[in-house]
């Protein structure tokens, strides 16, 4: 698992390896990822974008971005943890993502980027 805190608001994540399977009659490996996002400041603050930069060692860069994630835009209060989980394809067995969500503070209006940390996606098979 990886973490980084951005303006009091705590992104961890934790991949998983998924197997492979067949995507538009390309062998793709899938990966699952689980993003807990932790609200550990005084103020409430909202989800509003998100912004992904996904590595594949065999097909370079992608980036995806747009409202919110997984179709939500949550809204996190102090102390309380948002969790979603998602997913990406990859040609590759070894692949990376990085990114942010675009946030705002309900309490101020203020507009701010909360980073994402980079973390591997990796064929567990290759460890040994």
């Amino acid at each position: 698992m990886v973490q980084q805190i951005t303006k009091d608001i705590q992104v961890s994540v934790h991949t998983s390896f998924q197997g492979k399977s067949f995507k538009d009659n390309e062998l793709v490996n899938i990966f699952s990822y689980t993003v807990t996002i932790e609200n550990k400041g005084e103020e409430t603050v909202k989800l509003t974008d998100r912004f992904w930069s996904i590595y594949d060692a065999l097909n370079g860069v992608e980036i995806v971005s747009g409202e919110g994630v997984v179709g939500q835009t949550p809204v996190i209060k102090p102390k309380d943890v948002y969790t979603y989980k998602s997913g990406c394809f990859l040609t590759a067995e070894i692949g990376a993502m990085k990114g942010f969500y675009t946030m705002i503070n309900l309490d101020t209006f203020n507009q701010f980027k909360v980073y994402i940390p980079n973390f591997q996606l990796t064929n567990p098979i290759l460890s040994n």
